[in-house]
């Protein structure tokens, strides 16, 4: 039988196991901790031999004392000595949790990432929490919200169902933008998407590949073969990781689409584990993240 000195002992280092972990959970990884996770792709439509190096910044959930300024600064400044050819903002820039002391305005955000430079520019979708914020668009159902505003009188393009060519030559490629697909809040978990795949792919013109921004991962098994690669962010591979498994994902599909680089039936996606919190200003297993992308 333990001895009253044995049982407060263990009462201790589990208070202090616990102390740790709360920690750990809070401030070490979501705050302190930055990695650049690199992904090496060829999938199989994209130009064989044509290298692209591109570098991702998504769900930064902007607030105090979470993810202030200084904090982006450090994001910014890590970002742009990748040497990226092109960087993507894949969404969700401000934190809706409520235990943020202070709310940066999405100004002050667009001001910082307009810092960010790459040769083929940096370029952008919106995310859930980007619509959400707008009280204006849940009511009237449609944009452009303040974000995309702000955004674009930044300087930073926002593609909105909407594609564009970027390089030249052989280097040229298509760049696609999708509408979110959790845009409008009718009842609480129940959304409508301001999403238009078909219209999206139906602005191609010609053979050069394709890249397809999508703040959500959940479009991937509609994504046609045209696509080379998706990339998307929202699940913040989890939040919550233990072991590659996360037991809450924002996503319809649970782990399956959670984090990383995940192929079906040839066509590639990578998720991005991204930089904030939603929820719960915590992180265990899914250390924030800018993510690279090498194709060739």
């Amino acid at each position: 039988m333990p001895t009253r000195r044995q049982i407060l002992k263990g009462l201790f280092a589990t208070v202090l196991a616990g102390l740790f972990v709360s920690l750990y959970a809070t401030i070490i990884e979501p705050l302190i901790r930055l990695n650049v996770t690199t992904w090496k792709l060829s999938p199989k439509t994209w130009r064989k031999g044509q290298k692209l190096r591109i570098a991702i910044v998504t769900d930064i959930h902007m607030g105090e004392p979470f993810s202030g300024l200084k904090r982006l600064r450090r994001i910014v400044k890590r970002t742009n000595a990748l040497g990226a050819d092109v960087i993507f903002l894949l969404g969700d820039h401000n934190a809706s949790h409520r235990f943020i002391s202070k709310h940066v305005p999405i100004n002050e955000t667009a001001k910082e990432l307009a810092k960010l430079h790459a040769p083929l520019g940096v370029h952008s979708v919106l995310g859930n929490h980007d619509w959400w914020d707008d009280a204006e668009a849940q009511r009237t159902g449609k944009g452009p919200i303040e974000a995309q505003r702000v955004f674009e009188a930044e300087g930073i393009p926002v593609l909105q169902n909407k594609a564009i060519k970027l390089g030249g030559g052989k280097n040229a490629f298509w760049l696609l933008g999708l509408g979110d697909q959790m845009a409008l809040r009718n009842r609480p978990l129940q959304h409508r998407g301001v999403d238009d795949l078909p219209e999206t792919l139906a602005q191609i013109t010609d053979d050069d590949p394709a890249i397809l921004l999508a703040h959500e991962p959940d479009i991937f098994p509609e994504v046609p073969d045209r696509v080379a690669l998706t990339l998307s962010g929202h699940t913040h591979g989890g939040q919550i990781r233990l072991f590659g498994w996360a037991p809450v994902v924002p996503s319809r599909f649970g782990n399956r689409f959670v984090y990383g680089h995940i192929q079906e039936q040839g066509r590639d996606l990578v998720v991005s584990g991204g930089l904030g919190c939603s929820i719960l200003p915590i992180r265990i297993g899914s250390v924030p993240e800018i993510t690279v992308v090498e194709l060739s």
